[in-house]
Order: structure tokens, then sequence, then C-alpha cells
């Protein structure tokens, strides 16, 4: 019986992990106080040392919560799953494009013809195939953690919501449906959108997958129904971009007519999207190319040719600009990684199938979905087209190729590239705002059953130290001086991630104290309601290590009006960075910021440089006074 053994092996990986630990809380508290002090004004932060006192004291708040929590901890797999889950993503009212869903550009492709771009697409479709394969016979490789404590096997639980999963939008919240081993009966199909329309695609036919020329010969089929022009219906993909209680009440005026509910229902079960889209006219540059990845270029380009409630999007641009929209609540950006580039070493790979054209004659054609539309549904779609447009004007994207150096000359200093650069990243805030502020970078906490994240707070007392020896023009400090404080703030930064991926990071425990006192419908207690928690959660720069061994790149938007989003990944001789900010706020800009990450990579590099010299110089000249001096002969 093979389903046992699915179950079974499923059992394994379960029992192999442990359960994500609740920290002490008296650990969590000082670590709190410790993360915000040097970020707060003297007097501020004596009010909230006392409300933290208050909640940890013997007998008090806190370890009423902290009791609750560990029972919690030994009733589930996971005790800070859902909460963190609804925290970060659910409840979130927020559009999910720029705000919620990364994306992963592509290189750029050079198509002959639209016909090259439906061979792509075929043999694109062909790879998430074989990868859902893998996926469905549970026979993904563990992965192993790499970089601090290496080696370390993983939870492989979000790779099985890769394609399974959709976010349904909600007025209050929303919900992430996963469906597990669906019946067989269900014939598997991916929802093609081209021309703002979208049409079932079949991938099975008679119980046997397609084979590339036949998925090319459905694509090419799908593209002339798009063009007829009669047939052509409202662009309803937009609704998904907007916020997600515009959509949740769209989506209800939607549901009162069959028809939309059978559509709904073809792209609610789909293993994913095609998005084939119109070629865009600008120049194809990584930044231009990342926007249009992030919103589609808007209502005018492709911003209504996709359905953001899916968890994977895949775009194909007839003039080249491809890559994957992934909605975020399923699962995390390494697993969209492992995707991305199984996928893009298929097409790369394999010389293309297209030879056997037999049999594409039987192949029942694809369906276009129809929708039902009246004068509310139209407004409805002006609406979110608007704001869709206001999000697409105000987004200030630049990728950035750091081409001086990369993580091999950091590894020659004897330093964690990721430390290093996100103490660059803290410098180069500073350098354009004079202050350091609450950062987020995300840890993995695979380690542990059902793990997402938790957070690591980069902006660091030891940081701080750092770029003020580096920027203060007051004081002259000497590269001794500079370098101890450098190593210094790439320790406390290890450190800190080392805490976080083991599950001694602050966030998910403070949030699950304060969601235990809403479910004992407790008055909320004073430490949440504090000003100091509630900026320290404003993550002004947020940030993410996304390493890729193919040419490719991730990036999202900030999560504040005020913030940067700051996606890197590091490789052997350049590292690349995707920044973004709003152009409404005049506080940010993202070119602003990448001039002065430039200049302080450009500075450390220096410093590091100039201290081996001396250290060079120093261990000469003392091997050189301990030799005997040789005879003139």
């Amino acid at each position: 019986m093979p389903v046992m053994e699915k179950v079974s092996s499923r059992e394994r990986e379960s029992q192999v992990l442990p359960k994500v630990p609740v920290p002490p809380l008296k650990q969590t508290l000082d670590m709190y106080l410790r993360s915000i002090q040097h970020l707060l004004k003297e007097e501020q932060f004596k009010k909230t040392k006392a409300v933290v006192e208050k909640f940890g004291a013997s007998g008090g708040l806190g370890e009423i919560l902290q009791k609750k929590l560990l029972e919690r901890r030994d009733k589930t797999n996971n005790w800070v799953y859902e909460y963190w889950l609804e925290d970060m993503y659910l409840n979130n009212r927020l559009a999910l494009p720029v705000n919620s869903s990364p994306v992963m550009v592509f290189p750029k492709q050079t198509f002959r013809d639209q016909k090259d771009a439906l061979r792509f697409s075929a043999r694109l479709i062909r790879g998430v195939l074989e990868y859902k394969a893998l996926i469905d016979a549970r026979a993904l490789p563990v992965d192993f953690a790499r970089g601090q404590l290496a080696g370390t096997p993983l939870c492989m639980e979000q790779y099985y919501r890769l394609f399974t999963s959709y976010r349904y939008p909600g007025l209050k919240t929303d919900t992430l449906k996963v469906q597990m081993n669906t019946a067989s009966s269900v014939p598997e199909h991916i929802i093609v959108a081209c021309k703002n329309q979208f049409f079932v695609l079949d991938v099975a036919s008679n119980g046997k997958q397609l084979n590339e020329m036949q998925i090319f010969s459905q694509l090419e089929k799908i593209m002339k129904m798009a063009e007829n022009a009669e047939e052509r219906l409202p662009p309803l993909g937009i609704l998904t971009s907007d916020g997600r209680t515009e959509w949740a009440q769209a989506r209800d005026v939607l549901t009162k007519d069959q028809t939309n509910r059978d559509s709904l229902a073809l792209i609610e079960s789909c293993i994913c999207l095609v998005c084939l889209d119109e070629p865009c006219g600008l120049e194809p540059r990584d930044t231009t190319r990342a926007l249009l990845m992030l919103h589609g270029g808007g209502r005018e380009k492709n911003g209504a040719n996709r359905w953001y409630d899916k968890s994977m999007q895949f775009v194909v641009g007839l003039d080249g600009v491809c890559g994957v929209v992934c909605e975020h609540s399923a699962f995390e950006g390494i697993v969209l990684v492992q995707c991305s580039e199984y996928v893009m070493k298929y097409i790369s790979g394999s010389p293309s199938k297209l030879a056997s054209a037999s049999n594409v004659k039987e192949l029942a054609p694809p369906r276009r979905l129809l929708w039902k539309c009246n004068a509310d549904i139209q407004g409805l779609l002006t609406a979110a087209g608007d704001r869709l447009q206001r999000l697409v004007n105000n987004l200030d994207m630049d990728v950035f190729k750091f081409n001086t150096y990369g993580k091999d000359f950091i590894k020659k200093q004897k330093m964690s590239p990721d430390a290093f650069i996100q103490v660059a990243l803290q410098l180069a805030f500073f350098k354009c705002g004079g202050r350091l502020v609450p950062t987020y970078e995300s840890a993995s906490i695979r380690r542990f059953q059902d793990g997402r994240v938790d957070n690591i707070r980069s902006a660091t007392l030891e940081a701080l130290a750092f770029v003020k020896s580096m920027t203060d023009e007051r004081v002259t400090y000497t590269d001794q001086e500079k370098m101890k404080r450098l190593r210094d703030a790439i320790n406390a930064q290890t450190n800190y991630t080392i805490a976080a991926i083991t599950g001694m990071a602050i966030d998910n425990h403070l949030l699950g104290l304060l969601r235990i006192s809403k479910e004992l419908n407790m008055e909320k207690p004073e430490i949440f309601c504090d000003e100091t928690y509630v900026a320290s959660n404003q993550f002004i720069l947020s940030t993410s290590q996304v390493p890729t061994t193919v040419e490719m790149f991730c990036c999202y938007g900030p999560v504040v009006t005020n913030g940067y989003g700051a996606c890197y990944n590091p490789q052997s001789d350049h590292i690349l960075f995707c920044v973004s900010s709003f152009w409404e706020n005049t506080e940010t800009s993202s070119a602003v910021f990448i001039k002065a990450l430039n200049e302080g990579l450009l500075e450390i590099r220096d410093l590091c440089n100039r201290s081996s010299a001396t250290a060079s110089k120093q261990a000469d000249s003392s091997q050189g006074a301990g030799r005997p001096q040789k005879s003139g002969k």
C-alpha cells in the first residue's frame, strides 16, 4: 500500500525534528531591552524598562502567560506557527503585490518570435510538472542548513505547499488553504493568463501527462483564443491586486453568480498560473524587470494578467521579461529559489522535445474561464485598477550590482558574509539618516517541526558603535579601533543569528505572549501598549539574504511607508542588492541608499586591507627582529 508508505515517511520526517522551543521569559525580556536601548531617547527607555520589569516580575503577568505558552507548546507541533502566520500575513490588509509577494526575476530571455516564447513556456510547464512529481512522491532530498550551524536537517513541509495552497481574501483576515492528497479523480490543470483572460490548460489527458509538444500546441490555441476581441471579458485578475478587504468584498459580489463561482473554483484548485505577458516596451534593465515582476506595470501593461492569491505565478513576457511571483504566506524564499532553479535548469538542460506531433489532435481544446459582470463589478474593477496604478507609481526600486568584491573577499577576512553585509546595510542607513532603526532580517527556524522564520534584529549596539566610528567627523578613530568595532558588530550579528535559528530570538516569543493574553480575554498587557513595542515592530529596514546558484534574483517592496526593502544575493566576486522604497515618502530614496551602501562597502574594504597590510608588516618586522644577521659573505 503505497499510501501508507507516504504517511510513514512523513511521520519519520516529523519525528526527527524537535519542536520550536519557548525561550526563558527573563532571557527574552533582557534581550528586548538590549535590542532597543540605543535606539531610544533616555526618558523613553526608562519608561519602557519599568514596564518590562513589571511584566517580568516574580508572580507577575509575564509568568502566567509564559506558563500558558509552555502548555501550548506541549499540545501543538509548533506553538508559534498559526500566530505568526496570522500576524505576518493573513491579518495584513495591504495589497499582495509589492507589499507582500516577493518575486524571482529570471535572466532576460531572447525570443525570436511568439512561437519561441511559447516553446519556452511549454518547457517551463514540463519543468514545473517534473518538480511537482518529485514533491508528490516526497522524493525531494532533505535540505541541510548552510552557513551558521551547518549540517542540521531542515523541515521540508513548505515544499508540499508550493502547488497546493491558495490564499482566500477575507473581510478581517485571510485564509490559507492547502489541498492535501486531493482525490485522484480531480483533473490536474494549470491556469494560463493571456491578455487579461484566463484559460484552463489540463496537463493530463486519458490519465497521461501532456508532453512538451502537446502543451505547446495548447498554448498556441490559447494565444489564438485570447486574440479574439469579441469574446474578451473584463480583466478580473486586477481585483486580486487590491487591498485584501476590498478584494474580499468584490469576491462576495462575484460569487452571487454560478458562472463566476465555477471560474473561481477552477483558479483556486489549479497547480499554478502561467502568465503570458504582452511586451511592455521598456528597456529590460534589471531594475525594470524587477518592477514588472512586482506589479506587472499596472493596468496599462500586465497588472491585470495575474491572480495574486495563487502561490506560484510563472511569468513569461513575449519580450523576454520572465520570472515568478509568489504568494508568501505558504512558504519562504528558499523554497521559491529551489523550485525556480530546478525549472531554469530543466529549461536550459535537455534539448527541446518538440519532435512527436502525434496525438495533438485528440486533445480537448483549452477552455476560457467565463465571468458574468454587472455595473457594480465594473466599478470595482476601475477602483482596483486605480489603486494598483498608485502602487505602481509609488514604488522606487533600484537593483544594484556591487562588483568590487563578493563573499570570497569577506571570507578571507574570516568574517561571516551575511553578518558583514548586515553591518554594511546599517552603515548605509546611518549615512542616510544619522540614526539606526528597527531592522528585520529573516532567520529560518526550519530546524524545528513546521518551522518558518523569526527575526534577527540587526540594529545592534555594536553596529551603532561601528558606524559611528566610520562616520564621526569630530573624533578620529584609529584603524585598529575601527577594526575592533567592526569585528564586535559582526560577532554581535552572528550571535543574534545563532540565537534566532535555534529558536531563541525575541519576536516570535513576544508575539506568543501577546496572543495568549488575547485568548485569555485579558486587557492588553501594558508592555504591548507601550509606544516602544509598537515602534520596535515598525521595520524601517526589512532585509533578507536570498542566494541563488543560477543567474536570477529575488526582490520585494518595503513593509512600512517610510522604509526600505533590501534583498541581497552574495556571489563569490560580486553582491547583488535590490533596494525598494516609496516615492511618496520624502525621507527615503533607493538611489541615495544605494550610493551610501556602495560607499560604505568600499570604506569597509579599505579598512580591512589597511589592517591586513599593517598586520603583515608587523609580522614581518617581528620575524626580522628574531633572525640572526647573515654574514656579508
